[in-house]
């Protein structure tokens, strides 16, 4: 009982000081942009984007596209949960899923939102991995909406690691931080199975080719 009740007052409080703490932390980061053009094509067709990237970078993912308006998919997990109150905090609306637990309901959920005009963040991965293997959801959401995805990759000149699947990164103080638009995938309507992992091949490829991109300007092939 007492152990219940702890968890839920830190599930309540904890991701509210994180995100002020962030906040705070990046804010002595030095940022530059790379591929804006990329991020502008996709927003001058007048359609909801599909911002995908890998686990490792989710933090600070978050943390930079704060001030943008979208949804994002957060795994059904407990430990999913902080996740979630941390995008909250962070301005992200939420729908709750993964490929295990609601995945379909989730699917359907993200749908209506690019329907709606509201762009959705994906991590490529998913909430379990393999680690910069993506899964098929962003070419399904992409094919059923026609919307745009745009794969996104950071870089730190100095981060913290961590020793999980993707060993997430968190840029660490007054450190230098690249953070990279790739070319925009646009996947048509009415691919059956075959046509899903052709794109989801491309895509991954796509995506890894940016993120090895983003660490090579810290002279590291990879985070």
């Amino acid at each position: 009982m007492k152990y219940h009740l702890v968890n839920k007052l830190l599930v309540r409080v904890l991701p509210f000081l994180i995100s002020w703490l962030l906040r705070l932390w990046f804010a002595t980061c030095r940022v530059k942009e790379h591929g804006t053009a990329f991020r502008e094509e996709a927003e001058s067709y007048q359609k909801a984007i599909i911002a995908a990237f890998w686990h490792y970078s989710l933090v600070y993912v978050f943390y930079h596209l704060r001030k943008d308006s979208a949804a994002v998919l957060v795994s059904a997990s407990e430990d999913g949960e902080y996740i979630a109150r941390l995008a909250h905090h962070l301005n992200f609306l939420t729908v709750r899923g993964s490929s295990n637990r609601r995945g379909i309901r989730a699917l359907r959920e993200l749908m209506a939102c690019l329907d709606n005009g509201t762009h959705v963040g994906i991590v490529a991965d998913g909430s379990q991995g393999p680690a910069r293997q993506a899964q098929a959801g962003a070419i399904l959401l992409a094919s059923k909406t026609g919307s745009p995805i745009l794969p996104i990759a950071w870089s730190a000149s100095r981060s913290f690691i961590f020793d999980s699947w993707d060993r997430t990164a968190i840029p660490k103080p007054f450190s230098c931080i690249t953070f990279f638009y790739g070319k925009v995938i646009w996947v048509p309507a009415g691919i059956d199975s075959g046509g899903v992992e052709d794109y989801r091949l491309q895509f991954e490829e796509q995506l890894n080719n940016l993120y090895r991109q983003a660490w090579s300007l810290q002279d590291r092939q990879a985070h």
